[in-house]
């Protein structure tokens, strides 16, 4: 029988395999969601290197959130990064959710980078 976690690994090395081949060297917009918080980094694969990244535990974030787990706490999170990732450079970026589902908190996270200027 295969575990939860195997299910979830082989999910998000799939998709990353996907993303790889049309990324076209732009970086990555990885997402993680956990029951509580969220995080976001932007992430140079051709070096191996995190060149932004933000979550719900940053202080400039936390003291503004009700909760680090709904889906406001997650727009927030994608700004923030989009805006790190602008002052590093980075305005074209490949999406990628990960093993979760294109929905929800992962949702709000792209919509939020969207708004905050990154393009994908």
């Amino acid at each position: 029988m295969v575990s939860k976690t195997d299910t979830l690994r082989r999910r998000a090395a799939r998709i990353r395999r996907s993303i790889k081949k049309v990324a076209n060297g732009r970086p990555r917009l990885s997402i993680h969601r956990s029951s509580k918080h969220i995080y976001a980094q932007v992430i140079d694969d051709s070096v191996g290197r995190t060149l932004a990244a933000a979550s719900s535990l940053d202080s400039t974030l936390k003291g503004d959130l009700k909760t680090g787990a709904d889906v406001a706490a997650a727009a927030a999170v994608g700004k923030l990064v989009a805006e790190r990732a602008k002052e590093a450079g980075v305005t074209d970026v490949v999406f990628d959710r990960g093993a979760f589902i294109y929905h929800g908190r992962v949702k709000a996270v792209a919509e939020g980078a969207r708004e905050g200027g990154l393009n994908f």
